[in-house]
C-alpha cells in the first residue's frame, strides 16, 4: 500500500471475470496501485456462463462462481473484498427479446434476487443489485422492471443489507427513495451505482471522474467512489481501471480533501453495508 495512502480506498462497484476476464489479477493490480477494498459485483448470466438464465439455479451458479472470485481476491488485498449480488435489469430485455413477456420476465429476476437474498442472509454476499432499464423500454417492460426493483427492496429491508442500483441518469431519485422506505428499507441504504456527483434521494456511489467527484464534494452530501470496472477482454481498462480509485484518492488528498476521502471509504460505507474499512485493514 503506498504510504500516501494510507488508509482505506474502496471501490464500491467493480466486477471482476473468473471465466473470460482478468478475475483475481485485476485485484491484485488494484492492490499494488493502492487500493485496499472492493465490493465486486457479480457479471450478468449472459456475460459470464454466456446464456440467459432459465431458473434458480442458473443464478446460483453465476453467484457461485462470484463468491469464489471475492474470496481469492481477498487474499491479494490490505483489506478484503465482500461480494454484491443481484440481477442486471438489462435482463429484462433480453427475457423479452427470446419470447417471455414482461411479467414472466419480471418473475423470473425476482426469483433470481430472492436467490441473492440467501446469500445474504448466510453471511456470503454483503449486500442486492438490482435498478431498471437506463434506455427506453415499452411501458410493460417499465413497470415490471420497476417491480422487480421493489421487490429486491423488500428482500433487503428483510435481509437487513443495502442494495445498489443500475437505472438512468437523472439526479432526482426522491420516489425511488420513498419506494424503499415504505417496505421497510433506509433510503441511505439504497445506493445509485454510477452515479454524478449530485444526486437527490438516496445515496451516490460516483463514477470516479475528477469533477464529479468534485461536485460530490461540493454538495457535502454521503458518497462512495466507483470505477465499474467491466473486467471483458475485448474492453480493458473499461468502464475505468483497476487503479483509478487509488489513483483519484491520491489526487483528493493532493488537493487537501481529507475529510472527503474519509466520508467516502470509511463514513458511508459505515453507514450503508456496516462495513469498517478501518479495521478490516492488515
Amino acid at each position: 500500500m503506498n504510504a500516501e495512502l494510507a488508509g482505506p480506498v474502496l471501490d464500491d462497484h467493480m466486477h471482476l471475470d473468473p471465466v473470460h476476464g482478468r478475475g483475481v489479477d485485476a485485484a491484485r493490480e488494484f492492490a499494488d496501485s493502492g487500493g485496499t477494498h472492493l465490493l465486486v459485483v457479480n457479471k450478468p448470466s449472459w456475460h459470464l456462463l454466456d446464456s440467459l438464465p432459465s431458473g434458480r439455479e442458473d443464478f446460483e451458479d453465476v453467484f457461485d462462481l462470484t463468491v469464489d472470485v471475492v474470496e481469492r481476491a481477498s487474499e491479494e488485498l490490505p483489506g478484503r473484498a465482500w461480494p454484491v449480488l443481484g440481477v442486471h435489469p438489462a435482463l429484462v430485455s433480453q427475457l423479452v427479446d427470446e419470447g417471455h413477456d414482461p411479467e414472466s420476465a419480471r418473475d423470473l429476476m425476482q426469483a433470481g434476487l430472492a436467490a441473492a437474498a440467501e446469500y445474504v442472509a448466510d453471511g456470503s454476499a454483503l449486500g442486492l443489485k438490482s435498478g431498471r432499464p437506463h434506455y427506453e423500454v415499452s411501458d410493460a417492460v417499465w413497470t415490471a422492471s420497476n417491480d422487480v426493483m421493489k421487490h429486491g427492496f423488500e428482500l433487503a429491508a428483510e435481509a437487513d443489507c443495502a442494495i445498489q442500483l443500475h437505472a438512468e441518469s437523472g439526479e432526482d431519485f426522491r420516489a425511488v427513495a420513498e419506494w424503499a422506505e415504505d417496505r421497510g428499507l433506509p433510503r441511505e441504504r439504497v445506493v445509485k451505482h454510477y452515479s454524478g456527483g449530485r444526486l437527490e434521494g438516496i445515496t451516490k456511489s460516483v463514477i470516479s471522474h475528477k469533477d464529479e467527484l468534485e461536485l460530490a464534494i461540493e454538495e457535502g452530501e454521503p458518497f462512495m467512489m466507483e470505477t465499474d470496472f467491466i473486467d471483458d477482454p475485448d474492453r480493458p481498462g473499461a468502464v475505468l481501471g483497476v487503479g483509478t480509485v487509488p489513483s483519484r484518492v491520491r489526487w483528493l488528498r493532493e488537493q487537501g480533501y481529507d475529510e472527503a476521502i474519509e466520508r467516502a471509504h470509511v463514513e458511508t460505507p459505515a453507514d450503508v453495508y456496516g462495513i469498517d474499512t478501518e479495521a478490516t485493514l492488515e
